[in-house]
């Protein structure tokens, strides 16, 4: 028999950290980790909608960094140093800096800010920097709540958005898609 994904424990509003304590629903742990899982699916999105085969593959180590980054924000820190949970590490923000580097160089240099949109793609993969930024707010309002969070994933998330900036606008070039410059009314 198949294991039921239903345990009716979260009935009344609570779950579960990894390691047992209970928490709210609301409480601002499972926020920042439930939004760090809404990125990792929209970012199956992006990548299931990328024709660059780099990109699909970056993305692909994005997802399982991101896998990662929620363990570890789904973990009491009480508990998780006598825990095995994955670790992120520096070189992961290294891979992400080098990527950028490489698509900057393939690139026309920004001259101005851009809107958002121009293809599906592009478009899809700004709405996944957008949720990354969120992600890196509640990351930051847990750090902020004098709750542990390590320092590499606030760095992680921080340069994963700029990732998606510049592999929007990477994309963009590649579809011949112009972007679209911001005209401020003055």
């Amino acid at each position: 028999m198949a294991m039921k994904i239903y345990t009716r424990t979260g009935d009344k509003g609570t779950t579960s950290l990894i390691g047992g304590t209970k928490v709210p629903k609301s409480h601002l742990r499972i926020e920042a980790y439930g939004t760090v899982d809404e990125l990792n699916s929209y970012i199956g999105l992006c990548k299931d909608l990328l024709a660059d085969e780099q990109g699909k593959i970056i993305l692909q180590e994005v997802q399982d960094r991101l896998f990662t980054i929620g363990s570890s924000l789904a973990s009491d820190p009480v508990k998780e140093p006598r825990m095995k949970i994955p670790d992120l590490k520096e070189d992961d923000v290294t891979l992400l800096e080098k990527e950028m580097d490489k698509m900057s160089d393939a690139i026309p240099a920004m001259k101005n800010f851009i809107l958002p949109g121009g293809h599906i793609t592009v478009s899809h993969l700004h709405i996944a920097r957008c949720i990354c930024r969120r992600a890196e707010r509640c990351c930051v309002r847990l750090e902020h709540e004098s709750t542990e969070v390590e320092p590499v994933i606030l760095k992680y998330l921080n340069r994963l958005s700029d990732y998606l900036f510049v592999l929007a606008r990477f994309t963009a070039d590649r579809l011949k898609v112009p972007e679209i410059p911001w005209k401020p009314r003055v």
